[in-house]
């Protein structure tokens, strides 16, 4: 399975994990955040209910402006998704990625903070999941995003450099002496 699938379908699935006991049972969470135990009142039920809401929505949102899910019947060539922005099968690729990316990185920054602070655990197990998907965000940001631009020539990616080092080769090929 490609890196980028699996963190689109990743991020639905934790968020969906999330978003389940906020709609089915606001009140179980009410009284555990809750020092005394008590009935929920309608606006947190409201809110739990609107949060669960929220959160399915944007991992749907993440599924489908990502390119996992074709709403097209026409397939390309290579058959896969690409962020390249030239791609019709997923224009919004890169600009989502990102923007979840950032989520996911605030969420894990968020629920740290709340770990350190109360000791609870599913805050610590909240911080591993988000940070875990936040790492592989940008992963996919940086190595994921792009084809490179790869000469026919030689193979290598053009837009390295030789700084530090020279390339002796490559000053050979070219009729460059080194050092």
């Amino acid at each position: 399975m490609d890196v980028y699938y699996f963190y689109s379908y990743s991020t639905t699935g934790w968020l969906a994990l999330q978003a389940a006991p906020l709609i089915a049972s606001p009140t179980m969470i009410v009284t555990l955040l809750s020092p005394e135990v008590r009935e929920a009142s309608t606006l947190e039920v409201y809110f739990s209910r609107t949060l669960g809401f929220s959160l399915i929505t944007i991992g749907i949102l993440q599924v489908l402006l990502t390119g996992s899910v074709p709403l097209s019947s026409r397939l390309t060539e290579a058959g896969g998704t690409s962020t390249d922005a030239s791609d019709p099968k997923a224009p919004y690729a890169l600009p989502t990625l990102t923007i979840t990316t950032f989520f996911h990185a605030a969420y894990a920054f968020y629920t740290y903070a709340m770990w350190t602070q109360t000791g609870v655990m599913s805050f610590g197990l909240g911080t591993l999941g988000s940070g875990a998907l936040c790492a592989v965000g940008l992963w996919c940001i940086l190595f994921a995003s792009s084809d490179g631009r790869i000469s026919r020539k030689t193979g290598a990616d053009k837009r390295t450099s030789g700084f530090p080092f020279k390339n002796m080769e490559a000053d050979k090929k070219k009729g460059k002496k080194g050092l």
